[in-house]
């Protein structure tokens, strides 16, 4: 970086250049991350259940984790869906409406062991699943 009165210019033209060797600000730029969003760009999306799948854990971990496949409501596409909580299995069926939402890993990707797995189960049926497991509450029929 240049130092002085008149290197104001040069400065700024130097870093917006240098914006370009950031993959954030290229993919942001390019809106990638809304094109290949399965929610396309909305916090939260309603889902229906297929089946009830489990997915092994990565390396060095040894477990089966509990997922769902489901088909989003507004576009028809297909994604596996986390349940998270102990049991939470139990008061998921076949056929339920869920409402799914990022599991924030890095730059929208799947989190820590579970392999290809973007996205976690935050209600059934309208009633949120951490009341569910805590029998809380009960599950609403639709």
């Amino acid at each position: 970086m240049a130092n002085g009165l008149f290197a104001a210019r040069r400065n700024k033209n130097v870093r917006k250049k240098m914006r370009y060797k950031s993959k954030d600000y290229v993919l942001r730029l390019k809106r990638r991350t809304e094109k290949k969003d399965l929610l396309e760009g909305a916090p939260m999306g309603r889902a229906i259940v297929l089946q009830k799948v489990g997915i092994e854990s990565k390396q060095p971990n040894s477990a089966i984790r509990k997922c769902v496949r489901v088909q989003i409501i507004k576009n028809g596409k297909l994604a596996t869906a986390f349940l998270p909580g102990d049991g939470a299995l139990n008061y998921v069926d076949e056929h339920d409406e869920v409402t799914i939402e990022g599991i924030h890993g890095p730059r929208s990707r799947s989190m820590g062991d579970i392999p290809g797995v973007r996205f976690k189960v935050s209600a059934v049926n309208g009633t949120p699943l951490k009341l569910l497991v805590l029998g809380k509450v009960q599950k609403q029929m639709r």
